[in-house]
């Protein structure tokens, strides 16, 4: 044997890729990537996991006298080979092909080494035609989401595309499952044919969720147009009920007999005309909350400006210390003629309850806005005036509208038809009225109201917090307080109209 191919033998490197190689030595020794030929030695070489092993089949029958000594060379330098290789072997499949092997229950000893190899390959191979077919599965899940999407709005291309990617994959997985029926699952590098499928699908998926991203987007515009449509919708509702509440304020007819005369007064017709008042007060409230409110004011601060340390039962009831600051304004005076505004000679007690009884007649049936637009020097007008001035401070009105135009129209006289003003002159006009009916009778009607922290009287009094009445534990409160009165209390004679009150206990 000749020292190169001893050397050359000695020195390949077992890590590199299998090469094509041909030796001629003395015309008997052949060596190429397949393997190695001497006379009548039939040497092999293998390649398995970067490896070269070298397996020895000799025929002895076959080899001569005079070619044993090399055959006995080569089969030393092979052996040596053969040690070095599989003792690499053994310590990469370690933790796989020998545990796999030991673990199983059926096998009691190892699989020759090219089982083992081909047993790994076969699993590689498998796991390589899954990929492909769950790839191929989330291909057409993403391209059938793609053909929902695409149907609204339609998108003539997206279909299109969608559809051709379909059949496509339908295809793909027929061309799988004829594989798989006729077992030809071989794959000439199913490692990479695994990554390659798994990209994809990881592809798939990400398609997928851009999709369900772009739908979830649509179906969140298609949200904020409906609620600017009802809000917008709300706003609408919210001017119509506001001016159907105004003109109903404005021109609403008083439940009381049209043939009431100065003889026929009674106790009756002052309350009936009392709770037309009350709740044109509570109206006025009302609009007078929704304004601030639009308007950004802090209802809580406010409320604590009107009835300060004031405990309220429940949220809805602050609208209470609102129509007790408006009665305490509108009814201001109630009890003197007129309202004290006008220094005026008044006739004697008959005749001047007849003047006052007439006044009420002429106004019982007017709009408001037409009267003050008939009559702009009027008793009632100068009362309408001066109780807007002192009622809406400068700094509200123009936090509510904007500036002072409705202040300045109604200081000089003039009186614009605006909401805000129009819902004022609605309730000034009730109150005016129960004002001059309480002068037309004999004896005249008085007004009176408790004081903070007076003690509950149900002669008196009318609760507006029934909760007061109970303590904490449930049980009966004696003794609960007045916290602020909200609508001030009349007396007729010996009878007596109860104010309304907020308690607590």
């Amino acid at each position: 044997m000749s020292p190169s191919l001893l050397m050359f033998l000695l020195n390949v490197d077992r890590f590199s890729p299998p090469r094509k190689l041909k030796l001629n030595v003395d015309a008997d020794l052949t060596l190429d990537g397949d393997g190695y030929g001497v006379g009548g030695v039939k040497l092999t070489l293998c390649n398995f996991s970067g490896f070269f092993w070298k397996m020895v089949s000799v025929e002895r029958s076959a080899v001569t006298p005079s070619k044993s000594r090399w055959v006995r060379t080569f089969s030393k330098i092979l052996h040596i080979g053969d040690v070095t290789a599989k003792s690499s072997v053994d310590q990469i499949q370690k933790t796989t092909i020998d545990e796999k092997i030991s673990n199983d229950p059926n096998k009691s000893t190892q699989l020759p080494f090219g089982d083992k190899d081909e047993e790994i390959r076969d699993r590689a191979v498998k796991e390589a035609f899954l990929s492909k077919l769950f790839a191929s599965l989330s291909t057409v899940k993403a391209a059938y989401a793609q053909l929902q999407f695409a149907q609204s709005p339609y998108d003539a291309d997206g279909i299109q595309s969608a559809d051709q990617i379909i059949v496509s994959e339908l295809k793909n997985l027929s061309e799988l499952k004829q594989c798989y029926m006729k077992n030809q699952l071989d794959d000439t590098s199913p490692e990479a044919t695994q990554m390659l499928a798994e990209n994809q699908e990881r592809k798939s998926l990400l398609r997928t969720y851009e999709i369900m991203s772009k739908k979830l987007d649509c179906q969140l515009k298609l949200k904020d147009s409906e609620i600017t449509f009802l809000k917008e919708k709300l706003a609408e509702a919210n001017r119509d009920n506001k001016s159907l509440e105004m003109r109903l304020n404005s021109s609403e007819q008083l439940a009381v007999p049209d043939n009431i005369r100065l003889s026929g007064l009674s106790p009756c017709h002052f309350i009936a005309y009392l709770g037309q008042s009350i709740k044109s007060v509570r109206s006025f409230v009302r609009l007078l909350i929704r304004e601030m409110e639009s308007a950004g004011w802090d209802l809580d601060a406010a409320v604590s400006s009107i009835e300060p340390g004031v405990f309220f039962w429940k949220p809805n009831h602050k609208c209470f210390a609102f129509e007790s600051f408006v009665c305490k304004e509108m009814f201001d005076g109630f009890n003197y003629p007129n309202f004290s505004i006008e220094q005026e000679s008044l006739p004697e007690q008959k005749k001047r309850r007849q003047l006052f009884f007439d006044k009420f007649m002429e106004l019982k049936s007017v709009r408001p806005a037409d009267y003050l637009a008939w009559k702009p020097k009027s008793t009632f007008a100068t009362f309408c005036r001066t109780k807007y001035l002192r009622l809406v401070h400068p700094k509200m009105e123009t936090s509510l509208s904007g500036n002072l135009d409705q202040r300045k129209s109604v200081n000089s006289g003039e009186y614009l038809e605006a909401p805000f003003f129009l819902s004022f002159a609605a309730m000034a006009k009730h109150i005016w009225l129960l004002h001059c009916l309480a002068f037309s009778f004999d004896p005249e009607v008085s007004i009176f109201q408790v004081t903070k922290k007076s003690h509950f009287s149900e002669v008196y009094m009318e609760s507006l917090s029934d909760e007061a009445f109970f303590s904490s534990d449930g049980t009966l409160e004696n003794n609960p307080l007045v916290a602020f009165t909200v609508v001030p209390g009349f007396r007729i004679g010996k009878t007596v109209i109860q104010c309304q009150v907020y308690l607590q206990s």
